[in-house]
């Protein structure tokens, strides 16, 4: 694959978004509290590769601006299109954009983006988790 302009939105489209993306590049989940709860799958990107439209529209958890990562969802619909923050191990400020949340990423596409697994679960987020199945 290569970077592609990909775009996608929230169910009732009060939020879009364009990303630059190279699904190739993989794709993250994760079996945090969190993330096995939403059923977690981003690709990170850097911020410039990110366009939002309908801010406005979105809400952030947790909604405390003091913590440097969030996910943010519609407050219409309640779907979550994208995560941000700033963690320098893995490169410092990054865009996680909703799989889901792609609307004209096709099955095969998605198909081939490769999944790294993060076992956040155990604050160890470079290891595989020894049961990825339930995520």
């Amino acid at each position: 694959m290569t970077r592609k302009t990909y775009h996608g939105s929230c169910h009732c489209k009060a939020v879009t978004f364009e990303v630059d993306l190279d699904l190739s590049h993989g794709t993250g989940r994760c079996n945090c509290s969190y993330c096995r709860k939403v059923r977690e799958w981003a690709a990170m990107v850097k911020p410039d590769a990110f366009r939002l439209s309908g801010a406005e529209n979105l809400t952030r958890y947790p909604d405390d601006p003091s913590r440097p990562n969030a996910s943010f969802f519609c407050r219409n619909c309640g779907v979550r299109t994208h995560g941000a923050g700033d963690i320098p191990e893995i490169g410092g400020p990054y865009v996680g954009v909703q799989i889901p949340a792609l609307d004209d990423a096709t099955p095969e596409e998605i198909i081939a983006a490769p999944v790294q697994w993060m076992n956040g679960l155990k604050d160890d987020w470079f290891s595989i988790p020894a049961e990825t199945r339930h995520l």
